[in-house]
Parts: structure tokens; sequence; C-alpha cells
């Protein structure tokens, strides 16, 4: 499970996005901090993998925080979650260390992409740490975990949804192994047809890997994997 500290100094705000993170398999919330003072107090007492963190607190701006978790030693990961929206504050968080950056106000989806994202980033990073060093291509995966992550949930085909794009991902990714449709759609709980249209869309736009895996008849069958596993 992956643990989430929300810090925002809106009590209902921080409440709902604590909602929408308990939505999302494999994540759950460490806690709730409505200031930086209770923030940095939280990370002392609990553990926390990534931090949701608003830019407007009322004793120390979010950016601030981040960089004195930083001198601190904490290494906590930090999605800034905010309606700061100037430029100037997007370029610091990104000089900070913030991993991404949501924009108020925001649904449901538009969290659940991020956390997406950042899943696909500890996968791929994970995938990598084992080898003590990274070459280019693995170095360029990791870079590009977020957005290969988001992506898909953009732009899809009439008739698609992100919701099912999303758990075909899901499937892929625990299993780790390549698919056939047929695992597909048996997993996800979707007919072999739907399962196959998403497939098909999916690998055309470079979010999935197409393999062929040779039987006694003669006929490969095609085996998919997620690109961002690693």
């Amino acid at each position: 499970m992956i643990d989430v500290l929300v810090v925002d100094d809106d009590f209902h705000v921080a409440e709902i996005n604590a909602a929408y993170v308990s939505q999302v398999p494999g994540f759950r919330v460490a806690g709730c901090a409505h200031t930086a003072a209770q923030a940095l107090a939280a990370l002392e007492r609990t553990h926390a993998d990534l931090v949701l963190l608003d830019h407007y607190l009322p004793d120390e701006n979010g950016l601030s925080l981040l960089r004195r978790l930083r001198q601190l030693g904490h290494r906590t990961d930090v999605i800034m979650v905010t309606a700061a929206r100037d430029v100037t504050t997007i370029q610091d968080a990104m000089r900070s260390g913030a991993l991404q950056y949501l924009v108020k106000p925001f649904g449901f989806s538009g969290l659940r992409a991020k956390l997406d994202g950042y899943v696909a980033l500890r996968r791929t990073v994970e995938g990598v740490s084992g080898r003590g060093e990274a070459g280019q291509e693995q170095v360029d995966r990791i870079f590009g975990a977020f957005r290969t992550a988001e992506s898909p949930h953009t732009e899809l085909p009439k008739g698609h949804s992100a919701a099912t794009v999303g758990l075909i991902r899901r499937v892929l990714d625990a299993a780790r192994v390549p698919l056939s449709a047929h695992e597909v759609a048996t997993r996800a709980g979707v007919s072999r047809s739907t399962a196959q249209r998403y497939l098909k869309h999916l690998e055309r736009s470079g979010h999935i890997i197409l393999t062929l895996k040779y039987g006694d008849t003669g006929r490969p069958e095609h085996r998919y994997r997620w690109a961002a596993a690693g």
C-alpha cells in the first residue's frame, strides 16, 4: 500500500481529497494536515510515501515547506495540489522537487491520473534500481513514467472510457507478464471484444507492447503488456 498524507488548509477540501485517495486501489490515507506545522509533525511520527501538498497554508506556503522537508532529510514524494497557477510558482515547484502539479479545482479523474502516474513511476524505478546503474533507455523510461501513465486518459476514441482504460492498465500491471486478449477480458470482467478493442487502441497509441507467442498450431497468439511496466 502507498501511504498518502493530505495537506490542505481547507478542512472540507482535505476530506474530499482523502476520500478520492481512498477510492484508488493500492493507496490509503496516512493522515490529514491543515497547516505546515501539522504536516511536518505528521511526517515526524507517521510514515508517508506521498504528500498531496497545498501551496496556500496559513503558517507557511507549500513550496517553503517542501524545501524545508528536503533540508531536514525527508525523502517523501510530493505532488502539489493547489489553486496557485502562476508560472513562477509552478517553476519553483519543479525546482524544489515536486513530482507533479495538479491545479484546483479538479475531479476524481484528475487526481486519479496523477496517482496512476505515481504508481507507474514507482514501478519503473523499482524495475531499474536492481541494476545499480541506468542506461539512457531506463532514464527515459523513468522520466516519462508520469506522461505515459496519464496520456491514455485523454483523446480517447468515441465509445471508449478512461475508466476501462485504467482497468485494463491495472490488469496488465498486476500480471507482470504479457497476457492474451482472453486473459485480459477475464481478469477485467469485460467481454473479449471489448478487451480487444481497447488493446488495439492502446497498442496503436504506444501504451501497450504487443508480442507474439508461437504454439504448436503455427498461428501466433497476440500477447500484451503495459509499456510503462518496465
